[in-house]
């Protein structure tokens, strides 16, 4: 028996060793690629996220011409003087560059535009182009910082670049926390100069999640950094019912 108590003390503290190690990422990742057509195979309405229809993610496509003001994800202008929603040729475009014809969402001119959230989300996904100078996003948990996303990060591996946009990129950009401690409650899109242009997007694709997004199997849950922590608990309070009973 003692044989077997130390065996399964060394996997305990192994596996402690492990869940540290696993929750101790500090990462928050981005994903771009050309997104797919609506669910019914249309492709003037820009690209959608990867994952739309899927469960547990929902869009919003400013169709009806307005970011909505409540309800799950309420979108807030901070000053609004410029930045609307709007139908033009700078609209991002589909998976393959045709022309997106409808309403999609501009943020212009040292502008930004908050996206309160009801829960703590782990997924955001948004169709970007045509991409510009200066288009900043931003991630909060409560008021704290979690990453920023910027034109230069994007822009060099945007897979499209659209002709009636002299050229600019377009692509659909998957944001995402790799852990508990990366998830966001807020979202702030700033055009932070009068230089380089707009900020355009459309197709806000969500995911509510406590946990780290797993792109790869969305649907995955709990994250491996829980299970290991149930593992230990499990363990450390059988050597307890162990001892407890020699004593």
């Amino acid at each position: 028996m003692k044989f077997v108590s130390k065996v399964v003390c060394s996997l305990v503290i192994g596996t402690v060793a492990v869940a540290a190690t696993a929750g101790s990422a500090d990462a928050f990742s981005f994903k771009v690629t050309s997104g797919i057509a609506d669910i019914d195979g249309s492709t003037d309405r820009g690209a959608f996220s990867d994952f739309h229809g899927q469960d547990g993610f929902f869009n919003i496509n400013f169709d009806d011409g307005i970011a909505p003001t409540s309800g799950p994800v309420q979108y807030s202008f901070q000053n609004g003087n410029t930045s609307s929603v709007r139908n033009n040729v700078w609209a991002p475009t589909s998976l393959t560059g045709e022309r997106n014809k409808t309403d999609y969402l501009a943020v212009f001119n040292g502008d930004s535009v908050n996206i309160d959230l009801d829960e703590q989300f782990n997924y955001y996904g948004i169709a970007w182009g045509a991409i510009s100078d200066n288009n900043t996003f931003s991630f909060y948990n409560g008021s704290e910082l979690v990453k920023t996303i910027t034109t230069q990060d994007i822009d060099p591996v945007a897979p499209v670049r659209a002709s009636h946009q002299n050229g600019e990129g377009n692509g659909y950009v998957h944001f995402y926390a790799d852990n508990a401690n990366e998830t966001f409650n807020r979202i702030v899109i700033s055009q932070i100069s009068s230089v380089g242009g707009g900020f355009e997007t459309d197709n806000h694709s969500f995911r509510r999640g406590s946990g780290g997004f797993d792109y790869e199997n969305p649907t995955k849950t709990p994250e491996p950094a829980a299970m290991l922590g149930l593992a230990v608990a499990g363990g450390a309070a059988w050597l307890k019912r162990k001892r407890a009973a020699k004593a």
